[in-house]
């Protein structure tokens, strides 16, 4: 099972790595002030490349279904990773 964080928990949160999965295109149109962007791809094809087991990532994508199955995939290979809820359109929407 995975661990999931609603944007507004995520909002409360400081000094946390927070990754962006979608296309590169999407992530120069908007995204997440703070978050670095690593495409789903590169970052399934090459974990370790990207990842520290040792540290801690904060994942998003458009609406939180890729995201989800990318942490799924990550925690399954031993990454701390939490998904986050509704992705980017919830962070948007958020109050």
């Amino acid at each position: 099972m995975i661990q999931n964080i609603s944007v507004s928990e995520l909002n409360n949160l400081n000094d946390i790595i927070l990754i962006d999965v979608r296309s590169i295109e999407k992530y120069n149109s908007n995204h997440i002030q703070g978050s670095i962007n690593i495409p789903s791809n590169l970052i399934l094809s090459n974990p370790s490349k990207y990842l520290n087991k040792k540290n801690k990532y904060y994942i998003y994508c458009q609406k939180g279904i890729q995201s989800k199955k990318i942490c799924l995939i990550l925690k399954n290979l031993g990454y701390n990773v939490v998904n986050v809820l509704g992705g980017y359109e919830a962070w948007i929407l958020r109050k």
